[in-house]
């Protein structure tokens, strides 16, 4: 059935509250070593190929609202020095911590959250500033925060605030964002819209400015958008939007904000819940996660490839099951491997050089299992994974553990 969509775009009250203030004790990082992923394990961590440089524990990080779990996790590598910055969003709050030494990793203070608490914070970061929504909170909006502030922080960690809030929407599943045009876009944001995407100028970080919406086809739970330079000439140099909406995937040509352009959808058999997905380098193939088929119909963890040459009729091309039945979550491509937060299997790491393939089309190279309990089908472990720091150190945040830091063996 339809959603009853509603329009409630109000003009965005913006609220400068740049300051922060020292929290009582500073963390004691937990490991100061590499423990190397010898004979299967990193100390009590499965793995293959992966080693534990650093880990920070949920409960450093949070703070003592509700019950503290990790969420989405981002990164933020700092032009003037290339010092690296985790983001790593909780129940609660928003930590960041430089991982620039990854096996002494600092804790350097939190965002508290503009409203209540709940499971799904989400982060990215655009200019040198995060921008982070909350689901199910109530009256959140967008919290601005300058991540240049980081560079100088006495005596961590410290509380921080906002650099500004962004009151256009309420609560909202996540924010994507386009960095080639300084535009975010807020989706599952259901009081404001129903949960179709809001754009948002935030080419003036602390200033976001509204820019339109899409509604048409119903609540899009994530999303990528991207500048488009693949084989499709008819959308070369276009911004297309490629929704993941529970039932389907949705792919929009969003380049006029004013009027989005449908341009196709498309569902697959045995669609439980289209989570979150990512195109190749190429803009070629979108991999994509169902989040509740390990769960409803009792397979392995399962990734499905859709064929985007054609942006106007998009096939599914092949699929991939995993070795357990553990849930996928977020997934991200980064060069020729793809990287899923796989929640009680951890981070696996997929080769999708062979991705054009009806078979075969990914096969795993490495994992590191952040929750060593089982490989259930359960929603605890690996929540998100970032691939992206040029030292080629990776971050995952665990629901139940916290903040992982972890490197290819032999690197």
């Amino acid at each position: 059935m339809k959603r009853l969509l509603f329009y409630l775009i109000s003009i965005p009250f913006l609220v400068s509250c740049s300051s922060s203030t020292p929290e009582p004790d500073s963390p004691e990082p937990t490991t100061n070593s590499r423990v190397l992923c010898e004979n299967g394990f990193a100390d009590e961590y499965p793995c293959n190929n992966y080693d534990l440089m650093g880990h920070i524990p949920v409960s450093t990080l949070a703070n003592s609202m509700g019950t503290p779990e990790g969420s989405d996790v981002w990164g933020w590598t700092d032009p003037t020095n290339n010092k690296e910055y985790a983001l790593v969003a909780t129940t609660n709050s928003t930590a960041f911590v430089d991982v620039s030494n990854p096996t002494n990793p600092i804790f350097l203070g939190r965002l508290d959250t503009n409203a209540g608490t709940n499971y799904w914070r989400d982060v990215k970061v655009f200019n040198n500033f995060a921008f982070i929504v909350a689901d199910g909170v109530g009256e959140h909006g967008m919290q601005v925060f300058d991540l240049t502030r980081l560079r100088n922080v006495n005596n961590p960690p410290v509380n921080f605030t906002a650099d500004a809030v962004y009151s256009g929407v309420e609560s909202c599943h996540n924010v994507v964002i386009n960095e080639d045009k300084g535009v975010a876009y807020l989706v599952g944001c259901r009081s404001t819209n129903g949960g179709g995407p809001i754009f948002v100028d935030i080419t003036n970080p602390t200033n976001p400015t509204y820019l339109g919406q899409h509604t048409d086809d119903g609540y899009s739970h994530d999303a990528q958008v991207i500048t488009y330079n693949g084989s499709d000439s008819e959308h070369v140099g276009k911004e297309i939007y490629i929704g993941s909406n529970e039932n389907e995937i949705l792919v929009l040509d969003v380049t006029d904000k004013s009027n989005p352009v449908k341009l196709s959808s498309l569902n697959y058999p045995q669609v439980a819940y289209a989570h979150q997905g990512w195109f190749t380098e190429d803009h070629r193939y979108f991999i994509l996660g169902d989040e509740l088929d390990e769960q409803n119909f009792g397979m392995n963890t399962r990734t499905l490839i859709f064929d985007l040459q054609d942006l106007e009729n998009p096939v599914l091309s092949s699929t991939y099951l995993g070795p357990t039945a553990a849930i996928d979550h977020n997934g991200y491509v980064a060069q020729n491997n793809f990287y899923i937060a796989n929640y009680t299997a951890g981070m696996r790491v997929l080769d999708i050089s062979n991705i054009g393939a009806s078979s075969n089309s990914m096969t795993e190279i490495g994992y590191f299992d952040t929750y060593p309990s089982n490989n259930g089908t359960s929603f605890n472990g690996a929540w998100s994974v970032y691939p992206y720091f040029p030292s080629g150190n990776i971050i995952i945040n665990d629901i139940n553990g916290g903040l992982f830091i972890v490197r290819k063996s032999g690197t």
